[in-house]
C-alpha cells in the first residue's frame, strides 16, 4: 500500500471518489441504517480498490452497470482507530455499489431513545463523522484529501424529518424507483426492497453540489422544528418552543456576521447557512458541517455571546470546508486559519476589546494545553506526527490557538492590509481543494516576499511548545482583568462595581487566570458574592467547578455530578473528570468520577465516551 493518510487504508496508487449515492433506510428499534452505496471513481480502475469501514456489515458488492457481484475481502480484524479494510476487486470498473449495514456499535451515530429526547415521544439519530468516523455510516475512503459530492435517499418514519450537510431536494412517499439497480432479497442478503415500500414511511432526498471531505458528511433524524432568522439561515432543533426561541434570539445576528465574512474573506460558497442544535449529548460545541451547521445547546446563553460560536463556524465555510487540511496532521490549516477568521468577524460585529478577550482567553488556554502535554510535545506542533495515533487522543486548542499565533504574528509582521489581501488570494486560489503545510508555506513565501528571513517558519509550524515572538493581547479590558485575578491571589473579590458589566469571557478570563488551588473558604466567599456554580454559561460554570475541585472545596461536588451529567460536550467533560482523576491522594474523587460516568456513560456520544475512558486508563 502507498498510505496518503495514517489514518485511513487510501492508497494514493488508487483512483479517488469523486461522487456517493446513498439510500438509507433508518430502523429505530434496532439502531441500525440498512444501506446501499453507490461510489464513482475517478477514472475506470483494474485490480484491488481500498475502502474504510469500521462496525459495517457488508451484504453485497455489484458492477452497477451489470448488477454482478465483484469480489471483496474484509481484514479479518479490526484496526484500533482505522477499523476494517475493504478491498474489492475491480475489473476496469469506474463505480462500485455497496450493499451494508450500520451497527448499533457505529462511532458516528448516536441513537437517542424516546426517553432521552426534549419531547420523550419519538427518537432520534444524528452524525458525528469529524475525524474519521464517516466510515461508520459507508464504506469510503475516509480521508479529507477525497473530496466527495453526494446525493442522499433518506427514508424514515412519517412522523420524523431529517437535515443534511446538503440540499433539501423533495420529501414524497416511498418509490420502488428509489431503489432501481439494486438486488431482491434473495440475491442480496437483505430485503431492503420490501423494508423501503413500508407503511408509515417517507423519503427524504438530498444532494451536495460541491465536494467536500467525508468528515462533513452529516445528518439528523428526529421530530425538528425550525425558525426563521435571516435570509439565509433557519434555527432547526429538536420541535420544543423554548428552545427555538431561545436559539432564534442567540442567533437573530447571523445574516449580519455572514455579510462581515464575506467582505473579509470572499463570496459565501454554500448557498444557505442552517443552524440546528442538537440534544445535550452533541459532544462538541459546533461541527461546520456545510449548509447545516450542528452546535451543542449549551451556546444558547440568553445573552447573544453564543454567536461567538456560530462565528467559528461560519468562518469555517472558508477555510475547513472550502480549502481543508490534506490530512489530520495538517489539522492546524483547518483550526487555526479559522479561529484568526473567527475573531476577525468578532472584532467587526462585536467590537476589539471582545475580540481581545477571546485572543486572551484563547492564550491562556494554549498555555494550559502546553502544560498538559509536556510529557509529549509532539502534541504541540502545528505540523505534528500522528502515525499510530487517534485523531480524538490527540485534539486540543493546540492547533487553534497555536495557529492562531502563527497567522497573528504574520499579520503584525506585514500589516493587516497586506495580509487581508493574502488571506483573500490563499482562499481563492485553494478553494474547493486539501492542502498541506508545505504547499501553505511555498504558497506564503511565493506571495509575501522574505517573510521567512523575518519569521522562523519552521520554528512555528514544526517546533514544540509556544515560539518566542508569540505574544498575549494588550487592551484596557485584558489588563484590568488579569489585574483583579492577581488581586485574588492576595484575597481580593472583585468590588460588584467592577465586574457589573462583565459577561461569561470576562469571568471566564478571570476564572483562567486564578491560582490552580487556593483555600477553599476562597472559592465560597468568591461564589457567595457571584454566584458562579449557578451560572447558565458553562466556560463559566465549569471554570468555577474546576477551581472548586482543584481547591477540594467539597461544597460543590454536588454540582460537579450534576453537570456531568446534563452536558456531553468535551469541552466540558475532559477538564471536570480529569481534575477529578488526576493526581495522588484523591481517592474519593476518582470513586466520584467513575461512579458519575457509569450512571452517565449512555447518555454521552460514543466519541465522548471514548475519551473519557481514554482519561480513566491513563489517571485510575
Amino acid at each position: 500500500m502507498a498510505p496518503i493518510d495514517p489514518h485511513s487504508f487510501t492508497d494514493s496508487t488508487h483512483p479517488l471518489t469523486t461522487h456517493v449515492s446513498l439510500t438509507l433506510y433508518f430502523q429505530f428499534p434496532t439502531s441500525t441504517i440498512h444501506a446501499t452505496a453507490l461510489l464513482a471513481l475517478q477514472t475506470p480502475h483494474n485490480g484491488p480498490l481500498s475502502l474504510d469501514t469500521r462496525a459495517l456489515t457488508i451484504h453485497k458488492i455489484l458492477d452497477p452497470a451489470t448488477l454482478t457481484p465483484l469480489s471483496f475481502t474484509l481484514s479479518p480484524s479490526e484496526h484500533p482507530f482505522k477499523g476494517r479494510l475493504l478491498t474489492v476487486y475491480l475489473n476496469n470498473n469506474s463505480s462500485v455499489l455497496i450493499l451494508y449495514s450500520t451497527s448499533p456499535s457505529s462511532s458516528a451515530l448516536q441513537w437517542l431513545s424516546p426517553p432521552q429526547t426534549s419531547k420523550k415521544i419519538h427518537p432520534f439519530v444524528y452524525t458525528q463523522c469529524h475525524p474519521i468516523h464517516a466510515r461508520s455510516v459507508f464504506p469510503c475512503q475516509d480521508t479529507p484529501a477525497a473530496r466527495v459530492c453526494y446525493s442522499a435517499k433518506l427514508n424514515l418514519p412519517r412522523e420524523l424529518s431529517a437535515v443534511m450537510s446538503a440540499r433539501h431536494c423533495d420529501r414524497h412517499d416511498p418509490l420502488g424507483t428509489d431503489l432501481d439497480g439494486v438486488l431482491t432479497n434473495e440475491e442480496s442478503g437483505f430485503d431492503l426492497k420490501s423494508l423501503w415500500c413500508e407503511e408509515g414511511r417517507i423519503v427524504e432526498e438530498f444532494v451536495m453540489e460541491q465536494p467536500i471531505p467525508p468528515y462533513l458528511f452529516a445528518f439528523a433524524v428526529g421530530e425538528l422544528g425550525f425558525r426563521e432568522v435571516g435570509p439565509r439561515t433557519r434555527v432547526y432543533s429538536e420541535a420544543v418552543d423554548g428552545v427555538l426561541d431561545a436559539a432564534a434570539r442567540e442567533f437573530a445576528g447571523t445574516e449580519e456576521m455572514i455579510r462581515q465574512a464575506e467582505s473579509l474573506f470572499g463570496e459565501y460558497e454554500w448557498e444557505r447557512f442552517d443552524l440546528l442544535v442538537l440534544p445535550p449529548s452533541f459532544p462538541y460545541g459546533g461541527m461546520e458541517n456545510p449548509r447545516m451547521v450542528f452546535l451543542t445547546p449549551t451556546v444558547i446563553k440568553g445573552d447573544a455571546s453564543g454567536a461567538q460560536m456560530v462565528a467559528h463556524e461560519l468562518a469555517h465555510s472558508w477555510t475547513g470546508n472550502l480549502i481543508t487540511n490534506k490530512n489530520n496532521e495538517h489539522f492546524w490549516l483547518n483550526e487555526g486559519f479559522t479561529t484568526y477568521a473567527e475573531r476577525r468577524i468578532i472584532e467587526v460585529v462585536q467590537g476589539e476589546d471582545i475580540a481581545a478577550l477571546t485572543i486572551g482567553n484563547g492564550w491562556r488556554g494554549l498555555n494550559e494545553e502546553v502544560e498538559r502535554f509536556k510529557d509529549n510535545m509532539e502534541y504541540t506542533k502545528l505540523k505534528n506526527n500522528q502515525e499510530g495515533v487517534h485523531p480524538d487522543e490527540m485534539y486540543s486548542r493546540v492547533p487553534y490557538e497555536k495557529g492562531f499565533q502563527f497567522l497573528w504574528r504574520i499579520e503584525h509582521q506585514i500589516g493587516r492590509p497586506a495580509f487581508d489581501e493574502f488571506l483573500k488570494k490563499y482562499i481563492a486560489t485553494f478553494k474547493f481543494k486539501s492542502i498541506d503545510t508545505g504547499i501553505f508555506l511555498d504558497f506564503l513565501k511565493a506571495n509575501v516576499h522574505g517573510i521567512e528571513k523575518d519569521i522562523d517558519l519552521q520554528l512555528w509550524t514544526e517546533g514544540t511548545g509556544i515560539p518566542p515572538d508569540a505574544h498575549e493581547p494588550v487592551s484596557n479590558l485584558y489588563i484590568k482583568i488579569t489585574s483583579l485575578a492577581n488581586d485574588f491571589k492576595l484575597g481580593r473579590i472583585p468590588r460588584e462595581d467592577e465586574v457589573a458589566s462583565w459577561k461569561g469571557q470576562e469571568w471566564e478570563l478571570y476564572l483562567k487566570n486564578l491560582p490552580r488551588a487556593v483555600e477553599p473558604s476562597q472559592v465560597l466567599a468568591l461564589d457567595a458574592r457571584y454566584r458562579l456554580s449557578e451560572s447558565k454559561d458553562y466556560d463559566v460554570k465549569v471554570g468555577f467547578l474546576q477551581l472548586a475541585i482543584s481547591s477540594r472545596c467539597r461544597d460543590y461536588y454536588g454540582e460537579v455530578e450534576k453537570t456531568l451529567k446534563e452536558v456531553g460536550r468535551m469541552r466540558y467533560l475532559r477538564p471536570l473528570y480529569s481534575d477529578l482523576v488526576q493526581g495522588p491522594g484523591n481517592e474519593e474523587d476518582k470513586i466520584l468520577a467513575e461512579r458519575v460516568f457509569a450512571e452517565a456513560r449512555e447518555c454521552y456520544h460514543p466519541i465522548a465516551q471514548g475519551v473519557i475512558e481514554a482519561i480513566f486508563a491513563k489517571h485510575v
